[in-house]
């Protein structure tokens, strides 16, 4: 089990309730992990419309989450 850190922003964020949690996880990779919070949280995006961030730098959906890490999922944001 590892414990990260994750981050919501914008319509995850109003979706989840909350803006961050602990998550203990044993997903392999964060597509692994987006996908089990989506289920639990009942995100309707996609991630292939969502940005990853470990730690303030972009990252690849098949990067496996690391201990005591803060993990982002970035949506789209529209603005004007």
């Amino acid at each position: 089990m590892t414990r990260v850190q994750v981050l919501y922003f914008a319509s995850l964020r109003d979706a989840a309730g909350i803006a961050q949690e602990a998550v203990d996880t044993d997903a392999e990779n964060l597509a692994a992990l987006y996908e089990d919070l989506r289920a639990r949280h009942g995100f309707v995006l996609p991630r292939e419309r969502l940005r990853v961030a470990v730690d303030g730098a972009f990252a690849t959906w098949g990067d496996p989450p690391r201990a005591e890490t803060e993990i982002a999922f970035i949506p789209p944001v529209s603005g004007g």
